[in-house]
């Protein structure tokens, strides 16, 4: 029981802990409401109209930033559907075999019926022990929540939150409002911040939160200016922060740009095909998690080639039907079965590697 019991402690302390950086966000941001809301509109700001623009702008911003954080923390990270779990009997069959070859052949035949198409570096099926689960493509598990995310970006210890596929875009829209939100305090703020240094502020509180928050906002906005411009940039070439750093690898190899389909359906696997969503922190991304379109510039070995072409697609077909187990939804089939190539991605110019991606294209849609 001690041990147990120590172990449970342990954890509820880790907890808390990890709600201090959020604690601290919101400490500031509260601050930030008071200073300049109270301090510098209402006690600093002397005409009307100014200031009444200035309170309009500003309490939009403040409900869309505060609203896309919140959705951001508390939007649970998706976990890998059931079909990726093994089976009672799978996981003894598993624990049986000592050999690592012999496991791969196990693997190997219970993913032969599931989209998964990338591998470990040493072209093993990418298998989690903790969760016994194969792991589908741009799944990983997370050490900090002990669990496998889907379409996993990073631990973000400010949002106490795995980023992954259910909340990706609400972190895209928060980095964008609170970026708006530093640079709307920065700019209004400037020309008092300046009466600070002239002395053409009365000598009241009020010039030292105005003081401080100037310095603030401007300090802020220069980090999630590089951090935001940094994920637009993962958006535009379809890649996690944890594929930046290392490329996913597929049945052909290594391709950093094997997810890439080109800036527009980039954009609109993370913010959904209907743009008045875009703005708004509600879920709209494309797919559900587990399988994505792929832009393969390689023929892949593990697929059957034929000369006439038609045969490995009909094989994808029928292997295909029995994945995923629910229907996908109209705007992720718009995606996957658009008619244009894939040669919005980076590579399609000549035309064996055309070829290749388009089988693969093919490969992706069906399954």
């Amino acid at each position: 029981m001690a041990p147990s019991g120590s172990r449970s402690i342990k954890k509820g302390c880790q907890r808390v802990l990890y709600w201090i950086p959020v604690l601290f966000i919101a400490l500031i941001v509260a601050w930030s409401y008071y200073a300049y809301v109270l301090q510098l509109c209402i006690e600093s700001i002397e005409d009307t109209g100014e200031k009444v623009v200035y309170l309009l702008v500003y309490h939009v911003m403040f409900i869309m930033f505060v609203w896309a954080y919140w959705q951001t923390i508390f939007t649970k990270p998706m976990n890998p559907l059931k079909e990726f779990h093994l089976s009672y009997s799978d996981k003894e069959l598993l624990e049986r075999e000592d050999r690592g070859e012999s496991q791969q052949e196990i693997l190997r035949r219970i993913a032969k019926d599931l989209p998964i198409y990338t591998r470990t570096n040493s072209g093993a099926i990418r298998f989690c022990d903790r969760c016994q689960l194969l792991k589908p493509d741009r799944c990983h598990h997370c050490s900090v929540c002990d669990k496998c995310i889907l379409k996993m970006d990073h631990h973000c210890p400010w949002v106490n939150n795995c980023v992954g596929f259910s909340n990706y875009k609400f972190f895209m829209l928060f980095l964008a409002y609170s970026l708006l939100y530093c640079l709307f305090i920065t700019a209004t703020d400037l020309q008092y911040f300046i009466k600070f240094w002239t002395n053409g502020l009365p000598d009241t509180q009020a010039k030292f939160h105005i003081l401080f928050l100037f310095f603030s906002a401007s300090m802020f906005s220069v980090s999630l200016a590089s951090l935001f411009i940094y994920h637009c940039w993962l958006v535009c070439k379809n890649r996690s922060t944890l594929e930046a750093v290392r490329s996913p690898v597929f049945r052909h190899g290594t391709d950093k740009n094997g997810f890439s389909l080109g800036f527009s359906k980039n954009f609109r696997q993370v913010f959904g095909d209907e743009a008045k969503y875009w703005p708004i922190p509600i879920f709209s991304s494309l797919g559900d998690g587990c399988s994505f379109p792929t832009c393969l510039v390689n023929m892949d070995p593990e697929q059957p080639s034929s000369p006439t072409g038609p045969n490995p697609a009909n094989k994808g077909a029928v292997e295909g039907r029995q994945f995923p187990s629910k229907p996908l939804r109209e705007s992720q089939s718009r995606l996957l079965t658009s008619t244009p190539s894939w040669s919005e991605s980076d590579n399609p110019t000549d035309k064996d590697k055309k070829g290749a991606s388009n089988e693969g294209m093919t490969i992706e849609n069906e399954a």
